[in-house]
């Protein structure tokens, strides 16, 4: 019979949070308080190491590996997306090639181009951004995308070896998550995970990763009944679900740590025309409780561009093996 791991309190936890570089107790706030966990900082550290590896790449082979990123239709959101990967891209010195296709581009051209990404050697890894218009069908055009050029994760294939535990492309939010929990030093095996939010996109590969990581996984969803008692027996808390300021403080388990998925643009409170960004937890609620938190923005937003950069890199190493 295994021994039993000890429970790990509060104090344990915060003790473990704060040991980290990137998990810094905020601005006038206490050490009863959780610890925040800084992405940008991790994702900054993250981008370093990246530029070394893609040197040492480019040394050896004598070429970059390449991102191509296709945008149809001129969405603000997505187009400023699109510049912040390709000025990340360039900072750590890989090629990007974007193309930018009229929002009444057919599906057929869409998938034409990908075809013709797909054969082109230069180009390691190919992203489609989402949304799409929608005279264009979604599951279609990324299934078009080669598997191993499948740089955000969504192709069949890489969810099917990520459902059964092998190495793949791993979506790059769930996978830039557990790289944060991973520079808080506290081990994840055997530890009660709660994902909320069942999208492919992020909750289901994150809970196939926590169980790679040998975590107890639990999803819960719009139809999932009790969802504060499921909360309150959350070690780990992801929450991914698009409702600003769903999850309270009340439904966190004490020492718990907390990691908001969630970007929700509000009205300022001044009633202004301003608008502030807030997650789907109610942080200064939760900051009391928990051991450590993601902020919105600031937590999980800058490591989904930075694992998008690993994750090209890894595609160019693996075909250039």
């Amino acid at each position: 019979m295994q021994n039993q791991k000890p429970e790990m309190n509060n104090a344990n936890r915060l003790e473990k949070a704060n040991a980290s570089p990137h998990a810094q107790v905020g601005p006038g706030r206490s050490a009863a308080h959780a610890a925040i966990i800084d992405g940008k900082a991790i994702a900054s550290a993250l981008c370093k190491d990246l530029k070394t590896r893609v040197d040492h790449f480019k040394a050896r082979h004598g070429y970059a590996p390449g991102l191509a990123v296709i945008l149809v239709g001129e969405d603000p959101a997505s187009a400023i997306y699109v510049r912040r990967k390709g000025e990340q891209c360039r900072v750590v010195g890989m090629k990007t090639m974007e193309y930018r296709l009229h929002v009444e581009t057919r599906e057929e051209t869409v998938l034409e181009l990908i075809q013709r990404l797909n054969g082109d050697s230069a180009v390691h890894g190919i992203l489609v951004q989402l949304p799409l218009p929608p005279h264009i069908g979604t599951r279609t055009v990324l299934a078009a995308i080669a598997p191993s050029k499948d740089v955000d994760g969504f192709h069949v294939t890489n969810a099917g070896w990520l459902a059964i535990g092998e190495p793949t492309l791993a979506p790059c939010t769930p996978w830039g998550c557990i790289r944060l929990l991973h520079t808080l030093n506290i081990p994840l095996r055997g530890e009660r995970a709660l994902v909320i939010g069942r999208s492919v996109i992020v909750g289901r590969p994150m809970a196939q990763l926590l169980l790679i990581e040998d975590c107890t996984v639990t999803i819960a969803h719009r139809y999932s009944e009790n969802l504060a008692d499921l909360c309150r027996e959350a070690d780990i808390l992801v929450v991914a679900v698009g409702i600003p300021n769903l999850i309270r403080g009340d439904w966190i388990k004490p020492g718990a740590v907390v990691i908001d998925v969630g970007i929700n643009r509000l009205q300022s409170a001044d009633g202004t025309n301003g608008h502030r960004i807030v997650g789907d937890v109610a942080f200064d609620e939760a900051a009391r409780v928990a051991s450590a938190i993601t902020p919105v923005p600031g937590g999980v937003g800058p490591m989904t561009i930075a694992c998008l950069l690993e994750n090209t890199l890894r595609a160019a190493e693996i075909a250039a093996s």
